[in-house]
């Protein structure tokens, strides 16, 4: 995925439990389990603050983990035994990884489709 140089990290860490990615262009909170490696991330809550301090959020998946869930409901009730998954906020992603998720949020943001895809976060 090819994106402008505004979408490149200029800053990233945790503050805990938090780790941030702040770009020219948005910052994103990831939400990774404790311990786990940044670069198999394959579930995460990500909570992406834009420019116009707009706040919005999604749940991201791996293809492999979406598959992973719906094999360990089989057999359950669950999701009528993991014949289906569905998330309201969910986003769906090719390749795990705290980077590569933060590439395809630069990628919806400069598309367009962001604001098809992440739930906007009332001011409330």
């Amino acid at each position: 995925m090819s994106h402008s140089t505004s979408s490149e990290p200029i800053e990233r860490g945790w503050d805990e439990p938090w780790y941030r990615v702040r770009t020219e262009g948005f910052q994103a909170s990831f939400l990774p389990s404790d311990g786990e490696d940044l670069d198999e991330v394959c579930n995460v809550d990500v909570f992406v603050t834009l420019k116009d301090e707009s706040r919005w959020t999604a749940t991201v998946f791996t293809v492999a983990e979406v598959e992973r869930l719906m094999k360990l409901w089989a057999g359950t009730d669950e999701a009528l035994g993991g014949r289906y998954f569905w998330v309201s906020d969910g986003l769906i992603v090719r390749d795990p990884g705290i980077d590569n998720m933060t590439d395809v949020i630069a990628g919806l943001i400069e598309n367009g489709e962001f604001s098809e895809i992440f739930q906007r976060v009332s001011n409330n």
